[in-house]
């Protein structure tokens, strides 16, 4: 257990621009000891590599992800080529000439060792080195800010297999130390005082010996072959129907959801709070009408299926919660 735990903000940083000495800016400015830990807000590191580009923020985000995680309206939540899901592929336009997009750093875990190994050559400081951004979390409202890049801090304490207090074995309880810090650090930053940088000393365990940097933040992304939710409800569930193969094969989907999954020879007439769902056969109807129950459940409709005498079913959905 840690008895004590300081962090300050650097103040006085000017506006960072392409090109700037991160490590002397930071190093005139702060008093950094061995053992620190330096948390830097990503938006200076991706300025000082000159990460900025001209366009709109949709053009950006199309060129930053690798595929879309859930949409709603112009909200777009997306994995980044870096492993990270986040609205917007962490895309910024505050703080930035009209026209202007600032994206993420290229590779956040080489900016943090780079700027670790700057600091040591420059001031012989030993320090970890955390690059954070804002993120908002499945469940919860509001943002913290997370680890996406690390240099030379212990990321994820494993307490596998170690006992609590009671003689309980931990089975599966892995602190995520480099959040933590992010989290902590932001305190003394905030959102509007424009404060980028913020040391905390009292972490020298977590910090590595000079030149070991340590696995970096990738550690802290979870694969998406791992991840139970991987997908929006809307997406997953359009997922989970559209790999359904059918007897006949599926029909091609159009733009309108009650006409995108009928099966060959399934017709789909929308009445009024209603879908009716007819053919010969009885197999192709039922398919076909529990796959459009699940889609329009996914919407947010409350749904009923009530299957016909012959081959039909009748589809009504009441008001859309969402």
């Amino acid at each position: 257990m840690r008895k004590h735990l300081e962090v300050f903000p650097v103040t006085g940083l000017p506006e960072v621009g392409a090109g700037a000495d991160l490590a002397a800016l930071i190093g005139d400015a702060a008093d950094l000891r061995d053992g620190d830990v330096v948390s830097v807000t990503s938006k200076i590191v991706s300025k000082a590599e000159g990460r900025l580009t001209t366009g709109t923020r949709d053009e950006a985000i199309d060129a930053e992800l690798v595929r879309v995680v859930a949409q709603r309206g112009d909200t777009r939540i997306v994995q980044t080529r870096h492993g990270l899901v986040m609205a917007a592929a962490g895309t910024d336009t505050s703080n930035t000439r009209p026209g202007t997009v600032l994206l993420l750093p290229v590779d956040p875990d080489l900016s943090a060792r780079e700027l670790r190994e700057a600091l040591k050559t420059r001031y012989d400081v030993n320090v970890g080195v955390v690059v954070t951004d804002t993120l908002g979390r499945p469940w919860r409202n509001g943002q913290v800010d997370l680890a996406i890049g690390a240099a030379g801090v212990q990321v994820i304490e494993d307490l596998r297999g170690t006992t609590d207090s009671h003689g309980n074995v931990l089975a599966v309880t892995e602190p995520a130390l480099a959040d933590e810090i992010a989290a902590a650090s932001e305190l003394v930053k905030g959102k509007a005082d424009g404060v980028p940088v913020a040391v905390l000393r009292g972490l020298a365990d977590v910090v590595f010996a000079a030149g070991e940097h340590g696995p970096g933040a990738r550690a802290l992304v979870r694969d998406a072959e791992l991840d139970l939710f991987s997908l929006g409800t809307r997406e997953a569930a359009r997922a989970a129907v559209l790999a359904r193969k059918a007897p006949e094969g599926p029909r091609e989907a159009t733009a309108e959801l009650w006409a995108a999954l009928p099966l060959d020879g399934v017709q789909v007439e929308l009445l009024d709070g209603s879908l009716r769902v007819s053919g010969e056969d009885a197999v192709a109807v039922g398919m076909t009408a529990e796959r459009l129950a699940v889609l329009l459940h996914a919407e947010g409709y409350g749904v009923s299926v009530r299957r016909g005498l012959r081959s039909d079913a009748t589809i009504t959905f009441g008001s859309r919660s969402r």
